[in-house]
């Protein structure tokens, strides 16, 4: 009996396979490590800043520095292929226009393409990619769904405009 029981559980377990989803924190307490500068490839990890200061991190805020000049993206090190669900929170200010990208696809942080951003305070904001399509939320709300390029990219957070924090980034595959 007990033998028939365990031959039934892994034909179970093979015909079945459970779907692995791996979550990622992607921004550590006080340090870019995971991440390198999109131009020059510069690795971050171990820096609690970058560009001059233009991107600094503490305990686990993501601040882009409006007062630091620079149009300049940071990326992950680690490149997304898979399905993947990122999330994060951020807290843009008045005159943010700041940039993220994965999948050959730029979403503007800035209104009016986020309808429903609330500035200076904490707004919740997911990229979902299921195939060759990506939906953009933010707040529950859905913004938009774009097609997207096939293949495997990082996620890159670009500094242009204004200023930012970002906190519990996540990516899960």
């Amino acid at each position: 009996m007990h033998l028939t029981l365990s031959l039934a559980f892994m034909v179970m377990v093979l015909a079945f396979p459970a779907i692995a989803q791996e979550t990622k924190v992607l921004l550590k307490s006080n340090n870019l490590s995971g991440w390198k500068m999109a131009k020059g490839g510069e690795v971050l990890d171990g820096k609690a800043d970058a560009a001059n200061k233009r991107f600094t991190i503490k305990d686990g805020v993501l601040t882009i520095d409006p007062k630091v000049k620079g149009d300049i993206t940071i990326q992950t090190v680690d490149e997304f292929s898979k399905d993947v669900h990122i999330k994060f929170e951020f807290k843009p200010d008045a005159k943010c226009n700041n940039d993220t990208f994965l999948r050959g696809v730029k979403f503007d942080l800035k209104k009016p393409d986020v309808k429903n951003l609330k500035v200076d305070e904490w707004n919740q904001f997911e990229i979902i990619v299921r195939g060759e399509s990506s939906e953009y939320k933010c707040n529950g709300e859905i913004l938009k769904t774009i097609k997207n390029k096939p293949g495997k990219t990082p996620f890159g957070i670009r500094a242009e405009f204004g200023g930012i924090e970002i906190r519990n980034l996540t990516a899960t595959e």
